[in-house]
């Protein structure tokens, strides 16, 4: 497949064989703590690193940029670095949690190459907290093999209703405010990013109504889609490619009223243990050959255009990565408010315990 082909010219083109590479320059310990989303990256790279530079990694998962948040604001997270999400950038510079980036030790990051659509904010106020991982979509995943005579559906009313009706008991929606809130207020059409008390009050009502026909609130959802336990989910764009390409029956979906768009990041808390091991991974992941493999690994689109320059047609052609304009144009990015509105994280609290 174009795939494997891919991967197989991508393996012989990593930067190991090269002359040494800046990322394993100087001693950085025996290990480096990233904090990360699920299945969010190829194993086989953290290996190469290892390889190439002595220090294991040791990945932390997450499954909210609510739970990301809390923790640094706890202190003590051992967090050497961490993938945040576009919207919360402001927050953690405004915290004073995040470090501004010595773009001179991240030889590999080249912002030209980047789509500031997507690698934008990761500079505040011309300080550049975080560099652009990846971006990608909020849908949702449905295992078309148990749809009977139903449609497939293509909106987030038909997604809820769907859920409450012919799949009560094999939805599972994410345990993360931001997407599952977002997501039934697009029910009622009102903004992903809404915090108006009124509309609010009608996405509760919507998510308390559906709760006792969910399978899980889980934002690690692959396992259950995968064993049939389930059978719709919110989904983030990779891991709808992931589940599409193994198993074509489970096909990702954008709500035609429209959700989330979003990009992803690499940052440095200011409290990592070990910053010159952040330095080094962050680069070696950025390595345009290394982060290729990232993508056709993980299935998310990268903002880099080295990198897409290295993948084949029929990735960048493919509508679960690169969705139609008039759908990707009906998306939002995540608003900052959201993240610390005390009434979205009162509501999500309220739904997880009914």
């Amino acid at each position: 497949t174009g795939l494997g082909t891919a991967m197989a010219v991508l393996g012989a083109a990593v930067p190991m064989l090269r002359p040494r590479p800046a990322f394993a320059a100087g001693t950085i310990g025996d290990r480096v703590s990233l904090a990360t989303w699920p299945n969010y990256h190829d194993p086989a790279n953290f290996e190469a690193f290892t390889a190439a530079t002595g220090a294991a990694v040791e990945v932390n998962v997450f499954g909210s940029n609510e739970e990301m948040l809390a923790k640094l604001q706890a202190g003590g997270s051992g967090w050497d670095v961490f993938v945040p999400t576009n919207y919360t950038i402001t927050t953690y510079v405004g915290e004073d949690l995040i470090l501004p980036l010595d773009l001179a030790r991240i030889p590999n990051y080249d912002a030209a190459a980047f789509d500031q659509r997507f690698a934008g904010p990761g500079t505040v106020d011309g300080t550049v907290y975080a560099v652009s991982k990846n971006w990608g979509t909020t849908g949702f995943a449905v295992n078309t093999a148990n749809l009977g005579g139903l449609a497939q559906p293509t909106s987030w009313k038909e997604f809820w209703d769907i859920t409450m009706a012919e799949f009560s008991g094999r939805t599972m929606v994410h345990d993360y405010q931001l997407t599952t809130i977002g997501n039934a207020l697009k029910y009622h059409g009102y903004s992903f990013n809404s915090v108006d008390l009124n509309e609010l009050a009608a996405a509760e009502k919507l998510l308390i109504e559906a709760k006792p026909h969910l399978f899980a609130i889980s934002s690690d959802y692959q396992p259950s889609m995968r064993s049939g336990d389930a059978w719709m989910t919110i989904c983030w764009t990779g891991d709808g490619k992931q589940m599409n390409r193994d198993m074509p029956e489970i096909a990702y979906v954008l709500g035609k009223e429209g959700g989330e768009l979003w990009s992803d990041f690499y940052a440095i808390p200011k409290s990592a243990p070990n910053p010159d091991a952040a330095y080094a991974l962050i680069d070696f992941l950025l390595t345009p050959e290394i982060n290729a493999k990232e993508a056709l690994f993980h299935g998310y689109p990268t903002a880099d255009s080295r990198v897409n320059a290295l993948l084949p047609p029929e990735v960048l052609n493919d509508p679960i990565l690169y969705p139609a304009a008039d759908l990707l144009n009906a998306l939002e990015f995540g608003a900052a408010a959201t993240l610390t509105d005390p009434n979205r994280a009162e509501l999500m609290a309220r739904f997880k315990s009914a």
